[in-house]
């Protein structure tokens, strides 16, 4: 079939071509990169946060109501953490002060150099003295764990002593000492003459801020070896075995209450809780951006059906003749088709600019990644199908036309 005369046809009623065209140009620019942001959402969401089996991961906040010094704080830390081990089906208990994911606690600025004007990093800031290495999972790439005798206690609210050693993740490594070992060199936390000065011993594969920031500055985080004293509550991290944590939560909690002399208040919550509201947003906006699609997708069908109708209605009579001169319902189905699939090109090669367009914004505005070409080439492929799928019914229909009843009608 040439295409001259189709492409002459659409040039004497245009009006309708150019809208049909418009909407698939604009339903795949916004489809294309409405896809896109779902997938990066989704991805990012699914990070793994380092913490290794998270679902048999818990935390406890536990507060004590009674005043207490540094002394009792840290028996009652140790006495707290010990009645803790001791619950059946709990494989490890942490001391710590922050949580993977929770959006809640500190970071430090970090240096390499002491000269330093601008810091190196910003990183997410865990103090354990306890192993995260064995609770979390972490996994060790370089160097090592934290020996017992490095651990110090330190009461915030008297003393400026700094532990001497500490762990980082190996994002923070790559970005700190890029292309050699990081052991055994120096970090410094802060700034200038004041910055405090330790030695990196070990590097954990991965380990997410509390914040899980989008991109590498999520994984920039530090480890160190300190029994904190002086904050009003405890932050223990719990592993369970396997299929008991929701069972070992409760005796935990009845474990601390009953070695407590004094009320305590209590919150535990699962690492898979922090993860599901810390992507709550990411997520819900994926759906919206998914049913915004789907409802592009029926638009721009229904659009396309719809003018395809016309058309056949307004040409009865000039499909009643091609029947009669000897056309077949083949070269009538294949007609329609094809001024379909040419009306829908157009709107395809608009809509991939358009997609390049929107994303440069998206890209400039919200740093979003730029757009894959798989998606325009995904998406190009969609649209052609949509078009001859949508038109497929009302060029039946107009193959069937009988010549007598096209030229009676007409």
């Amino acid at each position: 079939m040439e295409f001259r005369p189709i492409f002459s046809a659409l040039l004497r009623n245009k009006t309708g071509a150019i809208l049909v065209a418009v909407q698939v140009a604009i339903s795949m620019a916004i489809l294309a990169n409405a896809l896109h942001i779902v997938n990066v959402r989704q991805a990012v969401a699914a990070r793994p946060s380092g913490v290794e089996d998270e679902a048999s991961v818990f935390y406890m906040n536990v507060r004590n109501l009674a005043t207490m010094g540094p002394e009792e704080q840290s028996a009652t830390q140790k006495r707290e953490a010990a009645a803790l081990r001791a619950v059946p089906g709990i494989v490890s208990v942490a001391n710590v002060s922050q949580i993977p994911l929770t959006r809640n606690g500190s970071t430090n600025s970090v240096a390499i150099d002491r000269k330093q004007v601008n810091e190196t990093a910003n990183a997410a800031f865990y103090v354990s003295p306890d192993s995260l290495v064995k609770t979390w999972g972490l996994k060790v790439v370089d160097g090592r764990d934290f020996k017992p005798e490095e651990v110090r206690e330190i009461d915030i609210q008297t003393s400026q002593d700094f532990p001497p050693v500490v762990m980082i993740t190996k994002a923070l490594a790559d970005k700190a000492y890029p292309g050699q070992s990081a052991v055994g060199k120096p970090l410094f936390f802060g700034t200038g003459e004041g910055a405090r000065e330790t030695r990196i011993i070990g590097v954990v594969e991965r380990l997410q801020s509390q914040q899980a920031q989008v991109g590498v500055y999520g994984e920039y985080s530090t480890i160190i070896p300190v029994r904190m004293l002086g904050f009003p509550g405890t932050v223990y991290t719990i592993r369970a075995e396997k299929g008991q944590r929701d069972r070992v939560m409760k005796e935990a909690e009845q474990a601390i209450r009953a070695i407590s002399p004094m009320p305590v208040i209590l919150e535990s919550k699962t690492l898979t809780n922090a993860r599901t509201e810390r992507y709550r947003a990411d997520m819900a906006m994926s759906w919206m951006l998914i049913t915004v699609s789907v409802l592009l997708l029926l638009i721009t069908a229904s659009g396309v059906v719809g003018m395809a109708s016309l058309w056949v209605q307004q040409r009865r009579k000039q499909i009643g003749v091609r029947r009669a001169l000897g056309a077949r319902r083949t070269d009538i189905l294949r007609y329609f088709i094809t001024e379909n699939f040419m009306i829908t090109s157009c709107g395809v090669v608009a809509g991939v600019l358009g997609a390049i367009g929107l994303n440069q914004f998206l890209v400039a505005t919200l740093e979003l990644e730029k757009l894959p070409i798989p998606y325009l080439v995904s998406g190009s492929v969609v649209f052609w199908a949509l078009g001859v799928l949508a038109v497929y019914g009302p060029a039946w229909r107009a193959a069937s036309i009988s010549p007598a009843m096209a030229t009676r009608t007409a």
